[in-house]
């Protein structure tokens, strides 16, 4: 018992939960630049697999759908791993690292793991923007050709809007998906969520006053951890389902 109030005593501490929040803000801002990028590639993507299909445009089509299929068929974990050896280091300035207060080395190992993160959620929101295209009438494009509109402006002006209209609930799904899938770059960095956690177990008796780990310590910090998670989840899936509800049509008034 008085291990477990050791643990408990050391998330009430303000220098720890600071640095918990710190990799709170990490994961948002992870997910938030990875789906933003993900929605930008993913559509192009998903044009190119839909729309190059006539001469020499199948090429695109080709490396689209070859892009798309390789890394929705592989793990995340994976990717994290061949970027950490293969993707180019970036040398980032003294600044810029003191403002998210990481080492350059750490500063480049984690934008290698975000471009791999990026990378996969591309290929998933490719599909499900696809789907979006897929799901608007072909009629959409003959009346817009006969109001005068060539392919692009039918493309960006009606069909791209009534896309992510049609999407939106799928994206908000992708984007809680993503959210958890930030959690596998605490294997090669401590920036995010889960690597503060961990690195937080292992400090865990600087806190506790115990000269060991206790299996409380583990316990207590990962449960807080999936404490944050489920709020933050919790939240976009009740935003997803309230997305979802069909709207209550309203009758028309009777006429006197």
């Amino acid at each position: 018992m008085s291990e477990l109030m050791g643990s408990l005593k050391m998330i009430s501490n303000g220098s720890v939960l600071m640095y918990i929040l710190k990799g709170v803000g990490f994961t948002i801002g992870i997910a938030f630049f990875a789906v933003v990028l993900g929605i930008i590639i993913g559509t192009v993507l998903a044009l190119a697999r839909n729309y190059c299909t006539k001469g020499w445009l199948n090429i695109f089509r080709y490396i689209a759908t070859a892009y798309i299929e390789v890394f929705r068929n592989t793990p995340l974990m994976l990717w994290i791993f061949i970027g950490l050896v293969f993707f180019p280091s970036i040398e980032f300035s003294a600044e810029f690292t003191k403002f998210f207060e990481l080492s350059r080395t750490e500063m480049a190992v984690l934008f290698k793991a975000i471009v791999a993160l990026v990378l996969f959620t591309s290929s998933v929101i490719a599909e499900i923007v696809r789907g979006g295209l897929n799901s608007i009438p072909k009629g959409q494009f003959e009346a817009a050709y006969s109001q005068g509109f060539n392919f692009f402006q039918t493309l960006i002006l009606i069909v791209l809007p009534q896309t992510f209209k049609n999407i939106v609930p799928t994206l908000l799904s992708q984007v809680i998906t993503t959210i958890k899938d930030t959690s596998y770059i605490a294997n090669i960095a401590i920036a995010e969520l889960m690597g503060k956690t961990f690195q937080l177990i292992q400090i865990a008796p600087r806190y506790t006053g115990f000269t060991t780990q206790n299996v409380s310590d583990v316990f207590v910090l990962c449960g807080l951890a999936c404490v944050i998670y489920f709020a933050i989840n919790f939240t976009l899936s009740c935003v997803v389902r309230h997305m979802q509800k069909p709207k209550k049509r309203t009758a028309p008034a009777a006429a006197n």
